[in-house]
């Protein structure tokens, strides 16, 4: 009969197997192991890298975001303001004008007033000038024969007082009023 060996009892091959064991995992432990490791924290190095640097351009997109959102509204107050100065001015220029317009149209009245005045003043006393003559040619019509001026010069003055004192508005004309 054979005798069967037993696994739990330790034959020659288990001790060389376990020797090669041994040492393989000796070399593994000093030739492969450390490189490998390095290179894992390396890639690892290289990750957490990224990952800040990810962080970091996160921040300064928010921060220029931020600032860009900043100056946006610093632009759109400073044309408000434009806006608003040039509303002013606009006003300004406008109400200036228009007051300009305004004392033109007033100088230019009154001109016309006095130009008027002058004129009227002008025909009254050219009527009034006139007036006599007239007078003393229908006279003389009238009475068939001729009349001394110089006799009724105050009749005469007192026509031409009169007819003053109608075209002026009611002021004799010796009184220095002028309308």
């Amino acid at each position: 009969m054979t005798t069967a060996s037993i696994f739990l009892l330790p034959n020659g091959t288990f001790f060389v197997e376990l020797i090669i064991f041994i040492v393989l995992v000796v070399i593994m432990g000093k030739k492969i192991i450390p490189p490998v490791t390095a290179a894992l924290a390396e890639r690892q190095e290289r990750i957490r890298a990224s990952l800040d640097a990810a962080d970091q351009a996160r921040a300064d997109a928010a921060a220029a975001d931020d600032e860009r959102r900043a100056v946006l509204e610093e632009a759109r107050q400073q044309a408000r303001e434009v806006v608003a100065q040039a509303n002013q001015t606009a006003e300004a220029v406008r109400v200036d004008f228009q007051t300009r317009g305004q004392a033109e149209y007033d100088r230019i009245l009154g001109n016309a007033e006095e130009e008027v005045a002058r004129a009227r003043q002008r025909a009254v006393e050219e009527a009034a000038s006139r007036l006599g003559e007239i007078t003393m040619d229908v006279v003389e019509r009238v009475i068939g024969r001729p009349v001394n001026a110089q006799a009724h010069n105050d009749l005469i003055s007192e026509a031409v007082n009169a007819l003053r004192v109608d075209a002026t508005g009611g002021a004799p004309a010796g009184s220095g009023a002028h309308s």
